[in-house]
């Protein structure tokens, strides 16, 4: 994780440290700027990180070089109060000097600037919003600024403290809190859940109690997540409903990612494909990595504040669907999601699943997922959203050549088996459709004719031909 290297590498020693820095690429959390920098330009980087994730900024960096910033202590002095003297209203920050031996050989200091994820819309004196996207800084339009503001309210809520006290032994998991702190090299799991706004006045924020409360429900009754198997392709309703399994998953998400992932390994839909073994055998349906980042998506970025619904995760012989509480944030179109704006409804939540490296970032995981869905052959990932949730679908059927179109399961079957394969004689595909040859080979020919899968053989009784898909 980007944010761990970036903590390694200011443990470094001060010979070491301008270096390690230099090279590591900018993103969300963070940016290098040069010690001459003005306050009006380095506030537009800290309103930006405040206004998204937070984020480290490393003043006395540039072009690759180590410059350090004691050449000119005024300055400096200046660039430490941006963030109350430039930046409305004043965002968190903690400054610091880092020693550092700079490229011509002095000894010197690097700045360092620690930005906070703010609770509401910070701008610059000029009025100026801007957003950390990525490893840009970007400055909002009117409509974009009125959507953040809306999205922040919302984002507060993670921030609001609980009535768990971080001493209350039987309802903080300190050992999963130690863990962390042992994963990100901090001495003490307490002081290091109050620096990422998790605990404050000895108490869990909310986000602190759904990532280390053992019991998160007791204060919020649906921080859970319900997993349901139904047979076939259809929900039902009433006595035609079959339901196969129904399991609700409780507890902090550090412990309730983990055991949902592996009960959605056990119910998700299968297909028959050629194992590595030369053998055919049962295989996943949907890729495992796509359906994994639609469960931690759900989970880290729906709305806590509304507690009316959980998270749904239904899984069909055709299908995973995964549903949570909350809109797309007004900054993304979800017509097209893979535009989608880097911002996190629950910032510190995200934050922490992200060093543990549970899914991608927001916006790089639903890229992950449409490649993922893509490299498999099958229907890329549908968005839809309702007035108070969003449901994404990751369907087991496969593309047809020209496009988009379903095709019929047999169909989908024998596409899906030589997208994996390569190539495959007839007995092969006849033994994934689940037909005899005779059968196998009218119902083959028929999507040769459709242009979905080709023949490649000297005569019909060539034992060396083989099927494949058209290039």
């Amino acid at each position: 994780m980007q944010r761990l290297a970036v903590d390694r590498a200011l443990a470094m020693p001060p010979d070491e440290v301008g270096r390690a820095l230099g090279v590591l690429p900018e993103d969300q959390w963070f940016e290098r700027k040069s010690a001459r920098i003005s306050p009006p330009k380095l506030s537009q980087a800290v309103v930006a990180f405040a206004n998204a994730e937070g984020g480290t900024i490393v003043v006395g960096l540039h072009d690759g070089r180590v410059e350090g910033t004691d050449a000119d202590p005024r300055h400096r002095n200046e660039l430490q109060q941006v963030h109350v003297q430039h930046v409305q209203p004043p965002a968190r920050v903690h400054t610091r000097l880092v020693p550092c031996r700079t490229d011509d050989g002095r000894d010197d200091h690097l700045l360092l600037v620690d930005v906070n994820p703010g609770d509401e819309v910070h701008t610059t004196t000029r009025d100026d919003v801007y957003l950390r996207l990525g490893d840009e800084t970007r400055r909002l339009t009117h409509v974009q600024r009125r959507e953040l503001f809306f999205d922040k309210r919302q984002a507060g809520f993670e921030a609001e403290l609980t009535t768990t006290a971080l001493d209350s032994a039987g309802a903080v998991d300190a050992e999963a809190a130690q863990e962390y702190a042992a994963h990100v090299g901090h001495p003490h799991w307490q002081g290091l859940l109050a620096a990422r706004g998790l605990a404050r006045d000895g108490h869990l924020t909310i986000a602190g109690l759904l990532l280390f409360g053992r019991s998160p429900e007791s204060e919020l009754p649906n921080a859970h997540v319900r997993v349901t198997r139904f047979a076939g392709r259809e929900r039902g309703t009433g006595a035609r409903q079959q339901v196969v399994s129904d399991r609700r998953f409780e507890g902090s998400l550090l412990r309730l990612l983990p055991a949902v992932f592996e009960h959605v390994r056990e119910v998700q839909p299968r297909r028959r494909a050629l194992g590595r073994a030369g053998r055919f055998e049962d295989v996943a349906a949907v890729p495992e990595d796509a359906w994994l980042e639609g469960v931690v998506n759900a989970v880290v970025h729906r709305s806590y504040s509304l507690q009316s619904d959980h998270v749904h995760v239904d899984v069909f012989d055709d299908r995973i669907e995964v549903e949570s509480p909350g809109r797309f944030p007004g900054l993304s179109d979800v017509r097209d999601p893979l535009s989608v704006h880097r911002f996190a409804r629950n910032p510190r939540i995200a934050r922490v699943c992200a060093d543990l490296d549970f899914g991608q970032e927001f916006g790089e995981g639903i890229r992950r997922m449409f490649d993922e869905m893509r490299l498999a052959g099958l229907q890329p990932p549908l968005y839809q959203q309702t007035e108070g949730s969003v449901r994404l679908t990751l369907s087991a059927e496969a593309l047809t050549p020209h496009g988009d179109q379903r095709l019929p399961e047999e169909t989908r079957l024998v596409v899906a088996a030589l997208r994996e394969a390569g190539r495959l004689a007839t007995r092969d595909l006849a033994e994934v459709m689940g037909r005899t040859r005779p059968t196998a080979v009218r119902k083959l020919a028929e999507m040769r004719e459709q242009g979905v899968i080709r023949w490649n053989g000297q005569s019909p009784r060539d034992p060396h031909a083989y099927w494949d898909l058209p290039s």
